[in-house]
């Protein structure tokens, strides 16, 4: 696990971005896991900033983690409208190669099983874009969630509805299912770039690089991960016990590949 800590959020989003932008450069095919929430708005405001450059987006294959169960495409907030705003329309991605999980669908299960056969199909993700909640959750995969899973329906814990419910008319509102592409499918990625910002992320972004690997703190299983850059800023890093160390480790990086 790669852990950079950055001065603020812009410069949060201008390293994740630069590390998902390389990608692309060297695959203008790249296959995108792509995330909603604000923690990765910078990024991909970075990212729209080398489209403007010229880096074309327009072959990428891009995957959303998750959608609410019940709410229809049209609504702001269903994860369709969010990719669609925040992530096709500024990096200018073919929308027929955008995916997000079906969360009206007639059978949920099928839906993921599909899902995963679509992923499965376009080979996989090459980088995977995340952000973690303030419980620890990755995707909607809250605690006690099974390291080894896969996309699947999921029930939303009250915390996460609370913190999502100012982006809804009222609290009542935010969906209490999901459908999220699970732990093991994340670890599938051959890449994953996780992003955090912010005090109240600190115990979480601490538990996930520091803590034990456990399903009480989801994003802890990305210290299984092979390729895991972990972009945080000051304050989300104000309760790690080795941020020396980790500040040294980037300083003295240049010509050596990325640490485990």
């Amino acid at each position: 696990m790669e852990v950079v800590i950055m001065a603020g959020p812009t410069e949060v989003g201008a390293f994740a971005g630069g590390r998902i932008a390389d990608v692309v450069a060297g695959n203008p095919e790249a296959v995108l896991g792509v995330a909603t929430g604000s923690s990765p708005l910078e990024t991909y405001r970075a990212l729209a900033a080398r489209r403007d450059a010229g880096l074309d987006f327009s072959r990428v294959t891009a995957f959303a983690l998750d959608e609410y169960v019940g709410i229809p495409r049209s609504h702001p907030e269903s994860y369709h409208a969010v990719v669609g705003r925040e992530v096709v329309e500024p990096l200018g991605l073919n929308p027929s190669r955008v995916h997000v999980p079906d969360g009206l669908a007639s059978d949920l299960d099928a839906a993921c099983a599909d899902y995963e056969a679509k992923i499965l199909a376009a080979g996989g993700v090459d980088v995977q874009l995340l952000g973690i909640g303030a419980n620890g959750h990755i995707g909607f995969n809250e605690p006690t969630s099974s390291l080894s899973s896969r996309t699947r329906v999921k029930t939303l814990a009250p915390k996460t509805r609370d913190d999502n419910a100012r982006f809804f008319d009222k609290a009542e509102d935010v969906p209490v299912h999901c459908l999220t592409q699970g732990l093991g499918t994340i670890l599938d990625a051959r890449s994953v770039v996780l992003v955090a910002q912010g005090a109240s992320k600190a115990r979480a972004v601490a538990a996930m690089i520091e803590g034990p690997v456990s399903s009480m703190w989801p994003g802890s299983v990305l210290q299984l991960h092979r390729r895991a850059t972990i972009v945080i800023d000051e304050a989300a890093a104000s309760e790690l016990t080795m941020a020396d160390y980790y500040r040294y480790t980037v300083k003295h990086r240049a010509g050596v590949q990325p640490q485990a």
